[in-house]
């Protein structure tokens, strides 16, 4: 790691570089660095991810990431961490460390601080990015990532899923076909709370590695799912994460230009309850949910599968009325 940060010029030969790891993600290892120069965190992809069931996916995703951090800035300059620089060797790259002033949007969240105007924000961000790139040529060939899409997501997801549920295989196993064949916009893949920072000037987007060239519903879908997950973890600010959940769809579908907003929203509907199963029977369970909760959630993910919802409404009627007090 010294020989990165000499290269780049952020370290002086006398100077000792020590890497502190730092806690999180589960597909990278993360270290802080600090030095006369500033603080600085160094992204590593990891071969096997640090989950229960088996999940082994390419190291040379962390390109595809590094790619996307540089295109999104473009589009959002400040909105999503600056590349330092990068190094083929170690499949690594640096970043500044975001400090103190940052909050992030997961921990804020599971401790009831539900901040409507930050989801929206972050439905705006994201909505922004997938305006600018979509029917993008140039785009498509750079992050035409199938292969490593389907490893950390379409597969883990959706098809563990299908292996868990034989009886909703192909209801999933279609889902899975259908995100694949849609190639719209760029996607980030992994738009989390966990991966939102709440900064002093809006919020920050980190971890870009499943980018891919694809279908836009992914990603909506994917943050969608939180505000439901938490709603039925923390009951008591249900409804507030339902206006959340709302707040961040409709900035989202705000920038939709390349399609009918309609039919986003019903590919929308129909993968977010099987994307809230696979967060329970999937290969990346949710962890803060106890027993009990786990099989209310699986209950209705389950029925709304099968209903097969065309609107986001539908999803979020139930939901408030199942989980929200």
């Amino acid at each position: 790691m010294r020989r990165i940060f000499l290269s780049l010029g952020l370290a002086q030969p006398d100077e000792e570089v020590r890497a502190v790891a730092l806690a999180g993600g589960v597909s990278s290892g993360i270290y802080r660095v600090d030095l006369r120069s500033g603080r600085y965190c160094v992204k590593q992809a990891l071969p096997r991810l640090k989950v229960a069931k088996d999940w082994e996916v390419p190291v040379e995703r962390v390109f595809s990431e590094i790619a996307w951090l540089r295109v999104a800035a473009g589009i959002v300059p400040g909105r999503v961490p600056a590349v330092l620089g990068e190094d083929a060797a170690t499949q690594s790259f640096v970043m500044p460390f975001l400090g103190d002033e940052y909050r992030n949007w997961k921990a804020e969240l599971l401790a009831g601080r539900v901040d409507v105007s930050l989801a929206r924000s972050v439905g705006d961000l994201l909505g922004r990015i997938h305006a600018a790139t979509a029917d993008d040529a140039a785009v498509a060939a750079r992050f035409a990532t199938d292969a490593n899409f389907h490893a950390l997501r379409l597969e883990p997801y959706l098809v563990e899923t299908a292996r868990e549920h034989p009886a909703l295989a192909d209801t999933l196993l279609g889902l899975v076909e259908r995100t694949a064949s849609t190639r719209r916009v760029l996607v980030h893949g992994d738009v989390s709370p966990k991966n939102v920072l709440a900064g002093p000037k809006g919020p920050v987007l980190l971890d870009a590695e499943c980018a891919w060239f694809g279908d836009p519903a992914f990603d909506v879908a994917f943050c969608l799912n939180h505000f439901l997950l938490k709603a039925a973890h923390l009951p008591a600010h249900g409804r507030a994460l339902m206006t959340a959940f709302h707040g961040f769809a409709h900035a989202c579908f705000a920038h939709v230009h390349w399609e009918p907003v309609e039919a986003l929203q019903q590919r929308v509907a129909t993968l977010l309850p099987a994307l809230t199963l696979a967060r329970i029977d999937g290969k990346s369970p949710v962890e803060y949910l106890d027993a009990q909760r786990r099989a209310a959630v699986r209950g209705a993910a389950i029925a709304l599968l099968r209903q097969a919802p065309s609107s986001l409404e539908t999803i979020a009627v139930r939901w408030t009325l199942e989980f929200a007090a």
